[in-house]
């Protein structure tokens, strides 16, 4: 495919993930994120809890995850639906100009949605950085993200998908509240604004580091599986 062709085709490939991303369900579930973060909120309010910047990224976690949730998990799945999967197969490299358009065009809405959160959450209760915070948040959703999209080219199923990752992240909220987990860097939900008592900042600093380097590197390794997963025509279409 020449370069001229390549270029013709990215804005096609723009419009159909658009759909794809903002089509179906993904509305609701963006209301529900911002239902459960006003609820977090008001819970948050009314418990008196100390607010800071650790509270307000405990709150957007779960909205965070509930954002790359249904276009993750059901992507592959609405592609058989529509009966558009072996047509995107006949594009040459399909795993890499669909789904990693597909995935960056994703990541890319999430972390605006996840700005205008923040500056939600920045006015009406404690003031952040909204770009630092949402970077922060950005690793877990990647990890999480990337994660979804393997287990959907595996299952080829979202519901399959959703029940696996819901496991998956329940886990991760149990482990996160251990003691033994919670000063480790193999904590996936670890919060970089909530430093432990009785260690010092500069190995807080480290941990922290490393845990972000080992969910993207968690992120790439899923990705990648995904996509070597995506070379596999006769198991989807």
């Amino acid at each position: 495919m020449t370069l001229s062709q390549t270029i013709q085709l990215i804005p096609r490939l723009v419009k159909y993930n658009l759909k794809v991303i903002f089509a179906g369900k993904f509305f609701w579930f963006l209301l529900a994120a911002l239902g459960f973060f006003l609820f977090f909120m008001f819970q948050s309010a009314w418990n008196r809890s100390e607010i800071n910047e650790a509270l307000i990224y405990t709150l957007l976690v779960f909205p965070s995850l509930l954002l790359i949730f249904y276009p993750a998990v059901f992507g592959i799945q609405n592609d058989e639906d529509n009966r558009i999967l072996e047509i995107l197969f006949g594009i040459p490299d399909y795993k890499y100009k669909v789904w990693g358009v597909r995935l960056l065009m994703i990541y890319v809405a999430v972390f605006f949605i996840i700005i205008v959160f923040a500056g939600i959450a920045s006015i009406l209760m404690y003031p952040v950085n909204l770009f630092g915070m949402t970077a922060q948040l950005m690793f877990p959703v990647l990890f999480f993200g990337n994660l979804a999209f393997m287990f959907s080219t595996i299952t080829r199923s979202g519901n399959g998908t959703a029940v696996i990752l819901i496991i998956v992240v329940i886990l991760a909220l149990i482990l996160s509240d251990a003691p033994f987990m919670r000063r480790t860097f193999w904590n996936i939900l670890l919060n970089p604004y909530q430093t432990p008592r009785n260690i010092l900042p500069v190995i807080w600093d480290t941990v922290i580091i490393k845990n972000r380097i080992l969910l993207i590197t968690g992120s790439l390794v899923w990705m990648m599986v995904g996509m070597l997963n995506l070379q596999k025509r006769e198991k989807f279409v």
